[in-house]
């Protein structure tokens, strides 16, 4: 009778924690990995063959958030490894649980420079929250169970698992460890709810520990911010945390917020931080909550409490569980509170505002983001890449309970369509928009074969501007017409969309609007090439 592998043991952990899908570049450092995937080993988890470690990488990130559960990627050794790194650091900065599996040399070869070696504690020590390497075969279930432990619990985060190739294909006599998941971290709501009490001008800024994908926390969120009657801001790209048509939402904490917005929120006499650990964007450069600002910051990182920002009330607790504790409000807010939401959620839609104007090298792409705002789906998930182009979905939209925006959150150019087809994969019922610029479709475009491969209806809208757009605003400002390294040749991207087998639709003026509705309200993959004018967004 064949012994259980090290690599079976592993699969099985995952397959009962409900692990139905992993994401991979091939490579001969976990063949015995592959084999324990393989369909006639009945774990029921598919295993999605991408075109490049980032994409891989990418789109587990993208299918944790859509599901609750981390993501799983598997790559080989040095090469692999580096490409997938990107994914580890994007998954740091958006706090997702993010499951890295790398096929490492022999055992016996450790630490002696081997081919394709890397010593990834080194490697990856300051990006993922937990770095672990297999020496036999029997400590991989424990290894696979406190990579799981360290990925969700707490704040979510990536972690790295290194598994030598002999050890993998190895016996394993140690049994599947079972994994108890632990209760939310409640904290004594109190406090909090006195403070906010007695405050007359309070906002309330959420991140990520309200961010799920049941959409049970965000309902949780709206009852709350309604029956305080406060105003809620949310943190860096994290619009689908609130409705955004709702009178008490008063804008992202984000990239160049306006002087006017800036202003009014340093006039608030109590911020409550809910599951955010208050990073640079999101305090516009740690400048906000000002020093004599009332600050209670609820967070899972214990790391952050109290470092750059002194709080009156630091709570290591989860953001969620203090909301299910918060009692009713003892009576009406303070006088002003109206007038304050009100002025709040003013200089917001004035921000919202979009400048219609015509350009003489192509359209101005807030255009097709207004476009999507009014005929995306009630359900439609929407993935943006990294570039200028994104900027008015932050801005420009309203997006609404059941849509989901899912940005790149680090940054990170080629994010948007791995995530979309790991959205198309999921959610084949749904309407799924990538929106992305020429440059980000060139890093992990490929990744459209695997939709054509899988039948995934994407929906993508390409940016066309001939240009690294960000960079050359930046270059622009500190170097007014000295042009360097953000100029791009493009091949014919119409074709590029067609070799993938999508319909394509060259959008070049206000009059291929409504065909652009048409494609993406209609079944199946489509395809929009919208010549974007550089113009509209260079500094004038």
């Amino acid at each position: 009778m064949t012994q259980t592998t090290a690599a079976a043991r592993l699969v099985q952990f995952l397959s009962e924690r409900g692990v139905d899908r992993a994401w991979c570049v091939p490579g001969e450092s976990y063949i015995a990995l592959l084999h324990a995937l393989h369909p006639d080993q009945g774990s029921g988890i598919d295993l999605v063959v991408a075109r490049h470690e980032g994409g891989a990488g990418f789109a587990a990130l993208a299918d944790a958030k859509l599901t609750g559960r981390p993501g799983v990627v598997l790559v080989s050794r040095g090469p692999g490894a580096s490409n997938a790194a990107i994914a580890l650091h994007a998954a740091e900065q958006d706090c997702v649980p993010l499951i890295l599996l790398i096929g490492q040399v022999e055992a016996r070869d450790l630490r002696r420079r081997s081919f394709q070696e890397i010593d990834y504690a080194r490697m990856f020590g300051d990006v993922a929250k937990w770095v672990g390497e297999a020496r036999t075969p029997d400590q991989v279930p424990a290894l696979i169970a406190r990579a799981w432990a360290m990925a969700t619990q707490g704040v979510p985060g990536p972690v790295v698992l290194s598994l030598p190739e002999d050890i993998l294909a190895m016996p394993c006599d140690a049994a599947v460890l079972p994994y108890t998941v632990p209760p939310a971290v409640p904290a004594d709501p109190a406090p909090v709810a006195a403070m906010l009490a007695r405050a007359a001008r309070p906002i309330l800024l959420v991140g990520h520990g309200l961010e799920d994908h049941t959409g049970g926390r965000q309902a949780a969120l709206r009852r709350f911010a309604e029956a305080w009657d406060v105003p809620v801001a949310v943190s860096f790209r994290r619009q689908s945390l609130f409705p955004n048509d709702h009178p008490l939402y008063v804008g992202d904490m984000g990239l160049r917020n306006p002087d006017a917005q800036r202003q009014a929120f340093a006039e608030a006499d109590l911020v409550l931080a809910l599951g955010t650990r208050l990073h640079d964007i999101t305090t516009q450069g740690y400048s906000w909550p000002a020093p004599g600002q009332r600050l209670i910051h609820v967070c899972r990182d214990v790391g952050r409490l109290n470092w750059d920002f002194p709080a009156d009330l630091a709570l290591d607790a989860d953001a969620d569980a203090l909301l299910a504790a918060m009692p009713a409000p003892p009576g009406p807010p303070p006088a002003g509170r109206a007038g304050w939401n009100a002025r709040l959620r003013a200089i917001h839609v004035a921000d919202c505002r979009l400048e219609q104007r015509d350009w003489p090298d192509g359209l101005a792409f807030s255009e097709i983001a207004a476009l999507v705002g009014r005929v995306a789906a009630d359900d439609a998930i929407v993935t943006l890449d990294a570039g200028t182009f994104a900027a008015p979905f932050y801005r420009k939209v309203a997006w609404k309970p059941g849509q989901w925006l899912m940005p790149s959150q680090s940054g990170a150019m080629g994010c948007g369509m791995p995530a979309a087809v790991a959205a198309a994969l999921r959610f084949p019922g749904r309407q799924v928009i990538c929106a992305m610029g020429d440059g980000g479709a060139l890093m992990t475009g490929q990744e459209l074969a695997v939709a054509q491969a899988r039948g995934a209806a994407i929906k993508l809208l390409l940016s066309d501007n001939g240009s690294y757009g960000s960079i050359r605003i930046h270059q622009e400002r500190a170097h007014p017409g000295a042009v360097s390294g953000t100029d791009l040749v493009n091949p014919d991207m119409a074709l590029w969309c067609q070799a993938f087998g999508m319909p394509v639709l060259k959008v070049e003026s206000r009059a291929d609007f409504p065909a652009l509705e048409a494609g993406l309200a209609a079944p199946g993959p489509f395809a929009a090439v919208v010549r974007t004018s550089l113009e509209a967004i260079l500094p004038r």
